[in-house]
This record gives structure tokens, C-alpha cells and sequence, in this order.
């Protein structure tokens, strides 16, 4: 893979490039100097004796120059294309600085303990809650949560939503026998007598309903009379009946022991019992269920249902002062004030963080670290180097510098200490 050209690099890394570069030609500089004062001094070193010193000075500090030189390069490339040992070491060695990078995190910092430890003193709660009490923010992971709720709701296919719901429901409504659950559960509503509201409200009903259609028993039974009846009789029979039916239903909320309440418990209960015992019941029960379920309209109704919810609720994601939105924000906010004045929910939500945290890190940080690892594999030799020396290489040419100045302070304290020990050296 070619080298990552300028253009392609980000503007931090464009900054670092250009630091390296005037680096490098400072350390180069240095090195030049050295060079250029170690020839004028070794050619008038005979004429000037002082000058022996500062030849010697010179030498030290292109030795020094040059060995940081090699030594810097060796760890990005090889020195003038040479193959020698030990050079070229973070391209040669790239995947192997990978994992140890990753073993160097996976042992000192994806710990249960460092984790545990950096959490219980981080308060997450209460940090959390003081930041989500604050209307805006509250109204920020609002409308991030309307987006994703939004984004999965145009994901999910109508038909495929629609077969899950058909399957749902023939797995927990269809498939399973109705009858006797059913039996049984209308057994212990009569025996709790829990029925009788319901037949009061059917009794209080019909008896509303008749007061207020009088007129629709006008010819109800007289008409079936035969014709030579009077018409005055047809009258007398419609009230009779009419009469006679608002009586029965007045009879019938006065007395708690009427014989047509006692008519519907017996019936309720042959039918709890039926339902439970009785398999031609049971059967009839099973026939209207599947009937009412295979029913091409009430597919279309289950999927006439979900557009309409699925709609409604775009409709309301979309709308930042929808009743869903507003109500979401505020429980939010609610939220973040318990979490802010409510010390033992603190406690709690911080040891849950802690111990889901270091859950995660005891059983996964081998898979975390080697994510560094695989990616530093990835990486392309030249391009791993790049990176790496436009991060550090402005240091390292301290290095080259450095080693420039301290070869010329060696280089002169070497000679002098020799002149001194062995005159006329």
C-alpha cells in the first residue's frame, strides 16, 4: 500500500508533518554545523592550537549526531536502504508491537478492579442526573431516541410485522384449546356470584331501551292476527305484550331471586361445565374460534391496525411537541432529578454501572484488547510506520539534537582529559 500522501492526511496530522520536517532539518542542521567547524578546525589546528579542541569537540558531536541518526531511523526504516540487523524494527515488527499493545492494555487496564475502582469514584448517577434534569438535554436524548424509534419503525417490512403478528397469534390465541380455561374461568366467576353486575347492567339496559321504544312494538305480534281481528284488538295486544315485557324486566330488577336470574346462573354454570367436560361444546367453542380467525377480515383489520398505530406513531416522533414527546422529556427530566436527589437510588444505579462494567471486562476484555491487535495486523507496513513517526518522530529528532550537543561535550572532554593525562598528545 503507497505511503498515505499530504493531501489525504487530517489537519492535525498535516501540522505534525510539517513539525517533523522542521525538525529533521534542524537535526540535520546541527549535524552540517558540526561538520563544516570540524573541517575548518582540523585544517588550521596546526596554525591554532586551541583549535585541536575544537576539532575534537566537532568530532564528538557528528558521532553523536550520526548515531542518534542511525538509531532513530533504524526504528522506522532501514538506514540508506542497507539491510542491516535490527533495523527497519516497527515495520518488521508491526504485529508483534500489536499484541503486545493489546496484552499492555488487556493486563493494566481492562481490569475488574481499575474499572471498579475508576467507577465508584466517577459518581455516574449523579453526574447523569444533574446533565439529563436540564430541559435541553432532556429534549436532545428525546429526539435521539424519536430518531431510532423512527429509523426501526421504517425498517421494519408491514408484511413481515403482519406474519409475526399473524404468528403470534395463532401460537398463543389459536392453538391453544379454549374450552376449558374458559370453563373454568367462568366457574369461579359464578360461584363468586362476580356475574350478577354484569346481568344488572344487561337487566338495566333492556329496561332503558323498552321506555324509550315504545313505538317499536306497534305491530309486532298484531300483526301476525288474522285479519278479521279488530283493529282495536291489534292495539290491546301490542300494549298487552309491550306492558307485559317492562313489567317482566322491572320484576326482574326488584326480585335477586328472580326465576330468569336463577334461569341464567344455572345456565352459566351448565355452560362452565360444559365447556370444561362437555367435547361437542368444546368443539362448537374451537369451530367459532378458528372460523373468527380465518376470517380474511380480520387479517385486514389486524393489518389495517398496525398502519394506523405505525403511522400515529411517526406522526408523533416526528413532532417535537407531540403529547409523546413532551410526556418522554418530561419523564426524563423526572428521572434525572430523582437521580440527583435520591442517594440510595444513586447507590444503586452506580453498582449496577459497576458491576455490569466489570462484568463485561471479565468476560470480554480479551476480545476488547484484540481489537487492538487486529487492527494494528491490518494496518500496512509503510502506513503503520507513517502514523507512528508523524505521532513521535518531532520527539526523536530532539534526539538526534541532543545527541549532537552531548557527542561534542564528550568528544571535548575525552581530548582534554587525554592532553592532561598523556602531555603532547
Amino acid at each position: 500500500m503507497p505511503r498515505t500522501p499530504m493531501t489525504q492526511l487530517s489537519p492535525a496530522d498535516q501540522e505534525r508533518l510539517r513539525a517533523l520536517r522542521r525538525m529533521k532539518a534542524v537535526a540535520l542542521g546541527a549535524l552540517v554545523f558540526m561538520a563544516v567547524v570540524f573541517v575548518f578546525a582540523f585544517a588550521f589546528q596546526q596554525r591554532f592550537d586551541w583549535l585541536a579542541y575544537v576539532r575534537a569537540a566537532a568530532e564528538g558531536g557528528m558521532v553523536g549526531a550520526l548515531a542518534d541518526w542511525f538509531a532513530v531511523t533504524a526504528l522506522f526504516r532501514r538506514p540508506l536502504g542497507l539491510p542491516i540487523p535490527h533495523t527497519a524494527i516497527i515495520p518488521s515488527r508491526k504485529d508483534e508491537i500489536g499484541r503486545s499493545l493489546g496484552e499492555f492494555v488487556e493486563t493494566n487496564f481492562l481490569a475488574g478492579d481499575v474499572v471498579r475502582t475508576k467507577l465508584s469514584s466517577t459518581r455516574i448517577a449523579l453526574r447523569a442526573g444533574e446533565w439529563l434534569r436540564e430541559a435541553p438535554h432532556a429534549e436532545r436524548v428525546g429526539a435521539e431516541g424519536a430518531t431510532i424509534a423512527t429509523a426501526v419503525l421504517n425498517a421494519l417490512s408491514d408484511d413481515d410485522v403482519r406474519d409475526l403478528i399473524t404468528d403470534l397469534a395463532r401460537e398463543h390465541l389459536v392453538a391453544p384449546e379454549w374450552g376449558p380455561p374458559a370453563g373454568a374461568w367462568l366457574e369461579k366467576i359464578v360461584e363468586a356470584d362476580a356475574h350478577h353486575g354484569a346481568v344488572d347492567l344487561a337487566v338495566d339496559s333492556i329496561g332503558r331501551w323498552l321506555e324509550a321504544n315504545a313505538e317499536s312494538f306497534s305491530g309486532l305480534v298484531s300483526r301476525r292476527l288474522p285479519g278479521w281481528v279488530p283493529k282495536l284488538a291489534h292495539r290491546f295486544v301490542d300494549d298487552t305484550v309491550y306492558n307485559e315485557a317492562i313489567k317482566f324486566v322491572h320484576a326482574v330488577q326488584a326480585d335477586p331471586r328472580h326465576p330468569a336470574r336463577i334461569a341464567v346462573d344455572g345456565y352459566l354454570g351448565r355452560l362452565a361445565d360444559n365447556l370444561q367436560n362437555d367435547p361437542a361444546t368444546r368443539a362448537k367453542l374451537e369451530n367459532a374460534k378458528a372460523s373468527l380467525f380465518d376470517s380474511p377480515r380480520v387479517g385486514a383489520l389486524a393489518a389495517e391496525a398496525w398502519n394506523t398505530a405505525k403511522n400515529g406513531l411517526l406522526a408523533a416522533l416526528a413532532d417535537p411537541e407531540s403529547g409523546l414527546r413532551r410526556r418522554a422529556v418530561q419523564a426524563l427530566q423526572e428521572v434525572g432529578e430523582r437521580l440527583t436527589t435520591d442517594a440510595a437510588l444513586q447507590n444503586r444505579v452506580d453498582t449496577w454501572v459497576s458491576d455490569a462494567a466489570v462484568f463485561l471486562v471479565d468476560r470480554y476484555r480479551h476480545d476488547i484488547a484484540s481489537i487492538i491487535t487486529d487492527t494494528v495486523e491490518r494496518w500496512d507496513p509503510a502506513e503503520t510506520t507513517e502514523k507512528i513517526e508523524l505521532m513521535v518522530g518531532r520527539d526523536l529528532q530532539y534526539i538526534r539534537l541532543n545527541g549532537t550537543f552531548v557527542g561534542a561535550l564528550a568528544g571535548l572532554a575525552i581530548f582534554t582529559i587525554a592532553h592532561a593525562l598523556i602531555p603532547g598528545v
